[in-house]
């Protein structure tokens, strides 16, 4: 059940989930959104004050309509009381006169309120039928007695004329504020229902009390604002489909004006990213004078400008690799007439019986050996930045390439005192491979392994699997260093600069194994950790042309100080958390962590120079290697910082490990 409401959550959240990237990816989205809300909210308001202003107009129009129509009813029936009034005076005289002036009235002198009422309602309802509903009844009344019963046509109930119920209608607090403001016009608003509870609307009453032959009787107006509620519905409804139209048009409006100025925005990014793909002759087409044509003009300046820089250091790299290529041939005739000075003076050291040139002798020809080393080195650079390096692949075991590199080093080996153990070598590692340049790969990396190896043992480790094979050399020696692990594959970069070289080593040898790597479509990664040692990891696909998406071996080794749980006292690290599958990850990896930006000096790392390297959404790619390769935690791992750096980004990675 918890399984499947939480389905039932994501499946719903979805939607939103969707709007909300679009909202932040989109300005014209998210502009088109804030004037949505905004024009909703201002045709609101506005809606609310019209409202306001029709609804105070209707009401004082129908009170005013509603006065002066009462008024001329209680005109009319003040003028019917007045002749009655003079009528029974008229009548009173007369029988007086009649009974010899006793004085005494007769009894038609004086009006039957009720019969008064019924008539005054019917003649004042018939100026106004359907407009209002009339009342009349005499103070104190027991207005619960229906107004036109027939039984009691005489008495003094209230008499009504509009199918209303009067003891709902009119309150009995008004009853009395009139009957205590005798001769004096009253209105209040009220709720007027309909007999047999029919139904109720609002409404005004207006009143007055009045008076004929001496009694008293009470006559009510109740004005019904079905009119005005009518008109008021339909004033509401008008600006309710008008404001929808207006927030649809106002949308429509702002999309198409954001449009305008995010289309040349979004040109603009799509040839920038163009630009950055090398399609250096891209432009943005630019059409008027205003701000997003000069906009325009002033981007395919800043890309004329660029191209030309461009197209400058091309040529000055060509220039360059020109120079070197030729330098590097011109220099073999006279080196070859110099080497056979050199090796005739050698041979004959023995007899210039000076200690001094025997020594110069050997001197010379050492150098010699360096510069011819040079500037083949020199030779196979050039032929790279040319890109004109081929590979000759063949199906090769790595062993046998293991074997002669290995044998090639002994004599190293036993002056340094260090053996070179083989690991893995059991099983054939079978590969697609050029053998030449793998060789090279391994000669260099077993070399500076017994270089730097302080007289320890060398471990050579091979495994397959995953589509790749793997080679790694691990040294007991210095390690890395703090904020060495940048530089380990820079031209001419040495690890100690103020250690003898026995072997009279370019500082080429590391830059053409990262070379040969990257031709192959492999990797070449470096660890290292300050007086652990360093393991280089050299990674190829198994068929040539394939892509290496795993290596078989990890790149930190088993007995490094943080898989045996050790800490370097005094170091500002802590230690991290390892994920050991890329499935284990429970948050993805920033990309800043994993690549090691804002690390601080003091701590040795891993560097990696791949070629062939996953792409990410951001600057900089992900680490080209195992998931267990690069710790997932953020903060500093107890064998240093690691950083992974693409062979196209030297100078970012540089500038990302110091």
């Amino acid at each position: 059940m918890h399984a499947l409401l939480r389905m039932i959550h994501r499946r719903a959240a979805r939607p939103f989930i969707r709007l909300t990237g679009l909202y932040r990816r989109s300005i014209q989205a998210r502009v088109v959104a804030i004037t949505l809300v905004l024009s909703l909210a201002v045709v609101l308001v506005l809606g609310v004050v019209v409202m306001s202003a029709v609804r105070n107009g209707l009401l004082e129009a129908k009170q005013d309509a509603a006065k002066i129509q009462a008024q001329s009813g209680f005109a009319v029936a003040q003028s019917q009381a007045t002749a009655q009034d003079q009528s029974s005076s008229s009548t009173a005289a007369r029988s007086a006169d009649t009974t010899g002036g006793t004085g005494q009235p007769s009894s038609g002198s004086q009006v039957d309120i009720g019969t008064w009422l019924s008539t005054q309602v019917k003649l004042l309802a018939n100026s106004g039928t359907g407009q209002y509903a009339l009342v009349g009844m005499v103070p104190g009344t027991d207005t619960n007695v229906q107004a036109n019963s027939a039984d009691t046509p005489d008495s003094n109930n209230p008499r009504e004329v509009g199918n209303v119920d009067p003891n709902a209608s009119i309150p009995i607090a008004f009853q009395s504020q009139v009957a205590n403001n005798a001769g004096t016009l009253q209105e209040q608003y009220t709720t007027i229902h309909d007999e047999g509870d029919s139904g109720s609307k609002a409404g005004l009453i207006v009143a007055e009390q009045l008076k004929v032959n001496g009694q008293s009787y009470q006559l009510y107006y109740l004005f019904p604002f079905t009119l005005e509620q009518n008109t008021l519905n339909l004033v509401t409804n008008t600006l309710a489909v008008a404001g929808v139209f207006v927030v649809i048009l106002l949308g429509a409006i702002s999309w198409l004006v954001v449009r305008q100025v995010v289309t040349p925005v979004r040109m603009a990014a799509e040839i920038s990213e163009r630009l950055a793909d090398g399609r250096l002759e891209e432009r943005m087409k630019v059409t008027g004078t205003d701000d997003i044509a000069r906009l325009g003009e002033s981007f395919n300046r800043m890309g004329s400008a660029l191209q030309s820089q461009i197209r400058q250091l091309e040529e000055l790299s060509r220039v360059q690799r020109r120079f070197v290529s030729d330098v590097s041939h011109e220099l073999r005739t006279p080196l070859t007439t110099v080497r056979m000075a050199a090796d005739l003076l050698y041979e004959s050291r023995e007899d210039f019986g000076d200690p001094a040139a025997e020594r110069s002798a050997e001197l010379l020809q050492n150098q010699l050996d360096r510069f011819e080393s040079l500037l083949a080195d020199l030779l196979e650079i050039s032929r790279f930045d040319a890109g004109a390096a081929i590979l000759d692949a063949e199906p090769a075991d790595l062993r046998d390439v293991v074997s002669r590199v290995i044998e090639g080093a002994e004599p190293l080996a036993r002056t340094k005192g260090s053996a070179v153990l083989v690991r893995g070598g059991d099983e054939p590692v079978v590969a697609e491979v050029d053998p030449r340049r793998i060789e090279r790969i391994l000669r260099n990396l077993v070399v500076n392994a017994l270089e730097h190896g302080e007289g320890r043992d060398i471990e050579v480790r091979l495994a397959a699997g995953d589509g790749a094979v793997a080679v790694a050399v691990r040294d007991h020696g210095i390690g890395l260093k703090p904020g060495e692990a940048s530089r380990v594959f820079n031209r001419f970069w040495r690890a100690d600069p103020a250690r003898a070289r026995t072997t009279g080593g370019t500082g080429l040898g590391l830059s053409i194994a990262l070379e040969d790597a990257a031709l192959h479509g492999g990797w070449l990664h470096a660890w290292g950790e300050p007086g652990g040692g360093s393991q280089f990891r050299l990674t190829v696909p198994r068929n040539a042309g394939g892509e290496v998406h795993r290596s078989p071996i990890p790149l930190e080794p088993e007995d490094s100080r943080s898989n045996r749980g050790l800490d370097l006292a005094g170091m500002p690290y802590r230690r991290s958390a390892r994920q050991t599958d890329a499935a284990d990850l429970k948050e993805p990896l920033d990309a800043g962590v994993a690549l090691g930006v804002g690390l601080g000096p003091g701590l040795g790392g891993v560097l990696g120079y791949g070629s062939v390297i996953p792409g990410m959404a951001g600057r900089m790619p992900l680490p080209p290697s195992n998931p267990a390769d690069v710790r997932a935690a953020s903060g500093y791992g107890a064998t240093g910082a690691q950083v992974v750096v693409a062979k196209e980004g030297r100078d970012e990675g540089a500038a990302a490990q110091g």
